[in-house]
């Protein structure tokens, strides 16, 4: 309820509480001067006396137990009584139908529905009496004045009291309305503070999942620099140890060499999460070429470059990833394929690229559990997957043992 509400309700209380004290004052306050001039003079003390109880019984059965409930068997008694007895008082003198006026205002404090019309309509018929010049009517034009004011006085009782039962089934409804949208909000604030509890939840999980994400691609990159450089470093010493001549070891300790100093750069821009280095000063295209180059004189088997469609520039992300896939595809092949001949092929399509490496290699039981030369499990196929999912791509890989193994990846171009 709000303040205007209440203001309104307060002084609500007030009439009914205090109201019949001055009105019985203001009517005998009229009857005693002007009673000679509508000759009720021998009724002054009668009215007195009756006013005096009228204002007794109020207090005995209103004011003295305010607070309590009025509807009860002595409000609905005292406000019947009461009626009647302001009849009475206007009978003996018109000027007391102020104070049965009272009526029209408090009745249905006390009673329900139908005893409420039935009072509001003998208020009326006393308010009517007094108005066509007292009770009982002494001429037929009385009578006809008095049939036309009950008439008005029945009629604005009946619109008023509707009016009134219409507004206050509205504020009822409009309160049932207000107590529904305060559930609602609670409802809608306790729903807002689970969503918060969850949205918490889901950022502590996505935290979580970036993380792993992260440790993921820095492995992936740690095995893609770091473990690739070491091999090939592995690889080149290997083949100057078993060298015939000094100038071939020298040479294959140069390129060691070389490839532990690529190796420590990439190291270092894959900490720093920067592209390879190869694509620094080449396109992907380029750079793939390159790789295949080195790949070649580094194992001694031929790797072959095919390039289909028109050549359309890629996002740094997807140059990246398809550079590592022939990389770690280029790699897998001389650890383990024992190939004869290499096909890397790079097919440009609208919005996409699609990369293929094949060997004609050992093959390999793909339902079979991945190792590496060292006995520890594969790292590579699954940190290519994940590479293609992290750009939106996919990769596919198919072996079988005798029959060579084929690497596709196919990866959006990432250029809008």
């Amino acid at each position: 309820m709000n303040d205007l509400s209440e203001q309104i309700e307060r002084r609500w209380a007030t009439l009914v509480r205090y109201a019949p004290y001055p009105l019985l004052a203001l009517s005998l306050a009229l009857a005693i001067p002007l009673a000679q001039a509508i000759g009720t003079t021998d009724r002054l003390p009668l009215l007195a006396a009756l006013a005096v109880v009228a204002a007794a019984a109020h207090w005995w059965c209103v004011s003295r137990r305010w607070g309590a409930p009025l509807d009860d068997w002595l409000g609905r008694t005292y406000v019947i009584v009461r009626t009647v007895f302001a009849f009475v008082l206007s009978w003996l003198n018109p000027f007391f139908c102020i104070y049965a006026s009272i009526g029209y205002y408090d009745a249905s404090v006390y009673l329900r529905r139908r005893g409420t019309w039935a009072v509001l309509l003998v208020t009326a018929v006393t308010m009517a009496g007094s108005q066509a010049g007292g009770w009982p009517p002494k001429s037929v034009g009385q009578a006809a004045a008095f049939a036309g004011l009950f008439v008005l006085n029945a009629g604005l009782v009946c619109l008023f009291t509707v009016m009134s039962h219409n507004e206050t089934e509205l504020a009822e409804e409009r309160s049932s309305t207000i107590s529904e949208l305060e559930r609602t909000n609670a409802r809608l604030e306790q729903a807002m503070r689970e969503n918060a509890a969850l949205q918490e939840a889901l950022v502590a999980r996505a935290r979580e999942a970036g993380r792993h994400e992260e440790r993921e691609r820095l492995a992936a990159e740690i095995h893609d620099t770091i473990a690739q450089g070491l091999a090939g470093i592995v690889t080149q010493l290997q083949a100057a140890d078993d060298a015939y001549d000094d100038a071939a070891a020298a040479a294959h300790r140069k390129r060691a060499a070389e490839l532990a100093r690529a190796s420590l750069d990439e190291a270092r821009r894959s900490v720093h999460a920067l592209a390879p280095a190869a694509l620094d000063h080449l396109d992907v295209l380029e750079a793939v070429r390159a790789r295949a180059h080195e790949w070649s004189a580094e194992t001694g088997v031929p790797a072959e470059l095919v390039v289909t469609g028109e050549p359309e520039p890629l996002s740094p992300d997807t140059e990246a990833v398809v550079l590592r896939v022939v990389q770690e595809s280029l790699t897998n092949v001389g650890r383990h394929a024992q190939a004869s001949r290499v096909g890397v092929t790079l097919s440009y399509a609208e919005g996409e690229i699609v990369l293929d490496v094949r060997d004609d290699g050992h093959g390999f039981d793909l339902a079979a559990p991945r190792q590496g030369s060292d006995g520890a499990h594969g790292f590579g196929i699954d940190g290519m997957r994940r590479r293609a999912l992290r750009a939106g791509g996919a990769l596919v890989v198919e072996s079988e043992p005798g029959g060579g193994t084929a690497v596709s990846l196919r990866v959006p171009s990432g250029v809008r």
